[in-house]
C-alpha cells in the first residue's frame, strides 16, 4: 500500500517522502517521550521542511480521536513543532488521559500543515471544506481544522457556530464586532494502514 494522502485543502507543499518524514519525526518523537528518553532532532537538510508554519497532530486509536493538538501560528521550523504538538497531542489534551507506551503501536499519526491564518470580515468567504477556522474574543480563542465540518456533516453557520463555542463563547458570539474571524487552509496527510503493527 502506498503512503495515505487524503483531504488536500491546499495545494500540496509536501511530496510524498517529505510527507513520510514529517510522519516518521512525529512517531520517532512520541516513541521516545512515552519510552523516557529524550526526543532527538533529526538532521535534515530538505529546506522544503525548514519552512516556519502551524501544524497540528491528530492521533486516532481504532478509528476513534485519541489526541488533537496544534499551533496556527509557529515560531520554530516545521520538524520541531511537528515533534513538539505530537508530544503534545498524546499528553497535553484535556479531552483524553495520556497515552500510554502500550499504545504507540495501534495510534494513527495525522498531520495538517496550516496556512498562515487571515483575517476576514465577510463570512461569505468561508468555503467549507477548504478553509478551517480560527474564532477570537479578547484571550479566547477557537480553532477547527478545515476536515472537521466535513466529518460532522456541518453547513457554513454550523462551522462558525462550533468554532465559537470551541473558543468557549456563545453560538452567536461571531456577531459580535469585537470577534475576531481568521480563515487558513491545510495540507493533510496521515500514515497508512500499513504502517500500522
Amino acid at each position: 500500500m502506498g503512503w495515505a494522502t487524503h483531504n488536500i485543502y491546499m495545494a500540496p507543499l509536501f511530496t510524498a517522502e517529505q510527507q513520510r518524514f514529517l510522519l516518521m519525526l512525529a512517531r520517532q518523537a512520541l516513541a521516545a517521550h512515552l519510552g523516557g528518553e529524550d526526543v532527538m532532532r533529526v538532521p535534515d537538510e530538505d529546506p522544503v521542511l525548514q519552512v516556519v508554519r502551524g501544524v497540528f497532530v491528530t492521533l486516532h486509536e481504532g478509528g476513534q480521536l485519541r489526541g488533537c493538538i496544534g499551533q496556527v501560528e509557529a515560531e520554530h521550523p516545521l520538524p520541531a513543532l511537528v515533534s513538539k504538538m505530537a508530544i503534545a497531542a498524546a499528553t497535553r489534551d484535556p479531552r483524553f488521559s495520556p497515552v500510554t507506551a502500550d499504545e504507540l503501536a495501534v495510534l494513527h499519526i495525522e498531520l495538517s500543515v496550516l496556512s498562515p491564518p487571515q483575517a476576514i470580515t465577510d463570512l461569505e468567504l468561508i468555503e467549507v471544506g477548504r478553509h478551517g477556522l480560527q474564532i477570537s474574543y479578547g484571550s479566547r480563542r477557537g480553532i477547527l481544522l478545515p476536515q472537521v465540518p466535513k466529518e460532522w456533516g456541518w453547513d457554513r453557520l454550523e462551522f462558525i457556530e462550533n468554532a465559537c463555542r470551541k473558543a468557549g463563547l456563545p453560538a452567536e458570539a461571531y456577531r459580535d464586532i469585537e470577534t475576531e474571524i481568521a480563515i487558513f487552509t491545510a495540507q493533510v496527510f496521515g500514515e497508512p494502514a500499513s504502517a500500522l503493527i
